[in-house]
Order: structure tokens, then C-alpha cells, then sequence
């Protein structure tokens, strides 16, 4: 079994459902430790957070990943233990095992084998895990990166784990996300009996018409690198449970995923000013989860190219689809940021799997990048 594989299995074994790290970081710090790391284990509230650096010079790699999974869902409905890492035919099933112990795992593999064949290369290598990023993501890597912006500390190129991959393992990388924005709106009605409608005020009613501007206007028409922003509807109570009665109030829960031609502030502004336009009596609160983010080409985007045509002989795509990732925290420190794991297309899944072969292809992946920036280039 190869080492690689065999540490992926320890990991998923360890049942770490947000914000619970089961002791993955204190494993991972023991070989990083071996391996010449100082490691510094950083708890906020129940969250678990291991920084691992090796090295004082510039240029300083990291790795960034989370040793935490989402809830299996009902384990009756796996077709083995979610989290006893069974291996068939290839293929390495349980909670975890792409998003994203398995890449975790080729982080260290990679770096071991690096260190091995080049103990004095140039820079610094690091690694920055997380229990927090499939739960609020308060006090995971957000928290690290200002404990090491206080201290002048920080990284110049970043890889993130997270399950890139489509069909083929590599053959698309992040370079960016878009925003996050969430709205909690209230639409205040006056309630009453539905035989008296002139006695009452339904926010139902009222909301309509401002649901179909929202729905249907261009925010921005896209860049090169992000799709148009979208708007979507994720929630919408109202009433008392009665078929008799005008609510009173009505709830309505949306998001924006935004690209870089739009900020945050416009989009709460044309948003409250179609509300206020339809005569509407609201309340929003407003939530940032994240703000886009983009890695242009530079020694990060072009040495992962290099590294994923040696190893696989292909190349691969740049893109900023898919949801929030920590490289959000990472990115407006200055660092540049890419994303490079395996397949997503089971993540969050009853039976989630990888197969074992990619994790390999990972490993050796993140070895070459590391031979690329902290060898090639000095």
C-alpha cells in the first residue's frame, strides 16, 4: 500500500465533523515534525488549527487544507461504514475521502518525498489546516491568517486542496472565486382575515412584483475570468399555518454570487433601491461570506501548468466556477492562490470516493510544484 493511500485511510478513520478534528492535526504534526517542521497548533473556541512551516527565507509555499467533513447523512444508506476507509476495486470510500482528507494526505506525501531529494532547497514550505471550513469558517483559517498578519507573517504562493477536478484528475484548477453576498429580508404586511383583504396588507402579495425585478435584472454581464452574477432564492416563509389568515410578515432568504465587475456595496444599494421602488415596508440583513478573488498569471498558475503536463501529460483548465473556498482568507494577504485536488463529483455524497490511483497523480503533482518554485527557480 502505498504511503499516500495508507495515511488518507488514517485520516478518514478519524471522525471529524465540524469543528472536531478527532486528532487528525496532532498525526500530521508528528510527521511534519519528522520531517523538520515547526509546528504550532492554534485553537479558537472548538476549532483546531495547525500551522507548520519549515524554513525562514522567502519565497514561503503553503499548502491550505481542512481536516474537517461534512455529517455523513444516513450511514444505513452507505454501502460501507462511512468512516472505515474501505478500499474496492480501487476506488477509497468514506466521509472525507475528496473533500479533502485525500488531498491532505498527498500534501504531506509530496513534501516528504520533496525533502528527501532536496533538504536545502530555497524558500520555506508550510501547511495551514483547518477543522472550520465545512462549518462558519470563523475560526478557522480566517483566524490564522490575521494571527499571522499580526506577526508579519504570511505566504507568497498558496495551493488549496479542494476537489478542483471534472472528469479527469487535474484537468481544472481554481484561480479564483466569486463573492459570496446573503440577504435576510423581511417584508412587513399587516395581517388579517383572508375574507377582508381590504383589512389587511399580504407582504405575499406586495413582494411579487419586486421578486420578478430581482429575478430578472442584469447585475453585471461578466469578465474573462467570473460568469455574470447571479441572484437565487433559497428560502420563503410566511404565514401561520392557517388557510384563513393574511400573514403578517413575510421571509425571504437570497444570495448573490458575484464577479468582479460588481461590489458588494452596489449590490445592496440597486437591491434596496428596487424594494423601496415597489413600495415595499423591509427589512434586510446583510451577510459577506466572501469577496471574489482572482490569481492572475505569474510563477504559481504557470509552475502548476508545468507540474500537472509532467506528471499527466495534459493540460489543464483555468476556472472560478463552484462555490466559497479558504482561499478566500488567503488571497487578500497578497498571496497568490490556486486550487488543485481530485474529482468532485461525489463530495458531500452518500458513498463520497476517490480513486486511489488519483491520489497518487496528486502526490506527485504537488511534488513537481514544489520542485518548480523552490528548486528550479532559484
Amino acid at each position: 500500500m502505498s504511503e499516500t493511500l495508507a495515511l488518507a485511510q488514517e485520516l478518514i478513520r478519524r471522525p471529524s465533523v465540524t469543528p472536531e478534528d478527532a486528532g487528525c492535526q496532532a498525526l500530521l504534526a508528528a510527521r511534519l515534525d519528522r520531517a523538520g517542521f515547526a509546528c504550532e497548533h492554534l485553537a479558537f473556541g472548538e476549532v483546531s488549527n495547525l500551522w507548520a512551516r519549515r524554513g525562514a527565507a522567502a519565497p514561503v509555499f503553503a499548502f491550505a487544507g481542512h481536516t474537517d467533513v461534512v455529517p455523513t447523512g444516513p450511514e444505513a444508506e452507505w454501502s460501507s461504514p462511512p468512516f472505515e476507509a474501505t478500499l474496492h476495486e480501487g476506488l477509497l470510500y468514506g466521509r472525507g475521502t475528496a473533500d479533502m482528507k485525500g488531498s491532505v494526505a498527498a500534501f504531506v506525501t509530496a513534501v516528504e518525498r520533496f525533502l528527501a531529494h532536496h533538504p536545502d532547497h530555497h524558500g520555506s514550505i508550510a501547511l495551514l489546516l483547518t477543522s472550520d471550513e465545512e462549518g462558519p469558517a470563523v475560526n478557522g483559517t480566517r483566524r490564522v491568517m490575521e494571527a499571522l498578519t499580526e506577526r508579519g507573517e504570511g505566504m507568497d504562493y498558496c495551493l488549496v486542496g479542494e476537489p478542483s477536478s471534472e472528469a479527469l484528475v487535474a484537468d481544472t484548477i481554481k484561480i479564483g472565486r466569486r463573492g459570496s453576498l446573503h440577504g435576510h429580508l423581511t417584508v412587513r404586511g399587516r395581517q388579517g382575515h383572508v375574507a377582508y383583504p381590504e383589512r389587511g396588507r399580504n407582504p405575499i402579495h406586495e413582494f411579487g412584483p419586486a421578486l420578478a425585478e430581482l429575478t430578472t435584472t442584469a447585475w453585471d454581464g461578466g469578465n474573462d475570468a467570473f460568469p455574470p452574477t447571479s441572484f437565487q432564492v433559497s428560502n420563503i416563509r410566511g404565514g401561520t399555518g392557517a388557510t384563513n389568515v393574511i400573514p403578517g410578515a413575510l421571509q425571504v432568504d437570497f444570495n448573490f454570487r458575484y464577479s468582479s465587475e460588481v461590489t458588494e456595496a452596489e449590490l445592496r444599494e440597486r437591491t434596496e433601491a428596487v424594494l423601496a421602488t415597489h413600495g415595499l415596508d423591509f427589512h434586510i440583513e446583510w451577510v459577506l461570506s466572501a469577496r471574489p478573488f482572482l490569481t492572475e498569471r505569474g510563477p504559481l498558475l504557470e509552475a502548476t501548468e508545468n507540474a500537472i503536463a509532467r506528471v499527466t501529460g495534459r493540460a489543464t483548465r483555468a476556472s472560478t466556477a463552484g462555490g466559497t473556498s479558504d482561499g478566500r482568507f488567503i488571497a487578500p494577504t497578497g498571496a497568490q492562490v490556486v486550487e488543485l485536488g481530485p474529482l468532485n463529483h461525489c463530495i458531500h455524497q452518500i458513498d463520497e470516493h476517490v480513486a486511489a490511483e488519483d491520489l497518487e497523480t496528486l502526490s506527485a503533482i504537488y511534488e513537481e510544484l514544489l520542485i518548480e518554485l523552490l528548486v528550479q527557480a532559484r
